[in-house]
């Protein structure tokens, strides 16, 4: 089966698993960008990602060559903000038409995920069967994957694409 990862990282921690998935199954990897590079840090960065996260905002995003139509697995990575989706991701969703793919949903967090899989699966347009034939085969959560155990994070992985059926 021919896989993508796509995600966003602003701190490094998607990135990480990203990484990490990438390795274990020999995926094609694909990180969003945004067109604005400014680096935020510490309360600038939370009131800033909050900000953006809240009021919906859809930042514009360098562009990312990828047919999702050779590809028969998209796996999606987000950090969390204020509960939701990282803004690039949405930005990414509402210019993208996914559609006829499995897809599996990964999320980095620094305390709680909040409802970020219930709100891309409705960006998706809702549930784990939507009207374009996509299919969400999975979800799995990683609280600040950097500052933690590398092999704990590399088994979660490796034990939940087994589960979805992406590595034997």
């Amino acid at each position: 089966m021919k896989t993508a990862v796509i995600y966003y990282s602003y701190s490094g921690n998607c990135n990480l698993i990203a990484q990490m998935i990438k390795s274990a199954i020999k995926a094609d990897l694909f990180e969003i960008k945004t067109v604005d590079s400014k680096r935020r840090k510490g309360f600038f960065l939370i009131l800033w990602g909050g900000f953006q996260a809240v009021t919906k905002k859809k930042p514009a995003l360098k562009p990312l060559p990828v047919d999702f139509n050779s590809y028969d697995c998209i796996i999606l990575g987000t950090p969390v903000w204020a509960g939701s989706p990282a803004p690039a991701l949405v930005s990414f969703l509402s210019q993208n038409q996914i559609s006829g793919r499995k897809l599996a949903l990964f999320c980095c967090h620094g305390g709680g995920m909040g409802k970020v899989f219930g709100k891309i699966k409705a960006m998706l347009q809702g549930g784990a069967q939507d009207e374009r034939g996509n299919a969400v085969i999975g979800e799995i959560d990683f609280k600040d994957p950097v500052k933690g155990d590398a092999a704990e994070s590399k088994n979660k992985i490796e034990e939940w694409l087994k589960n979805l059926g992406l590595k034997k």
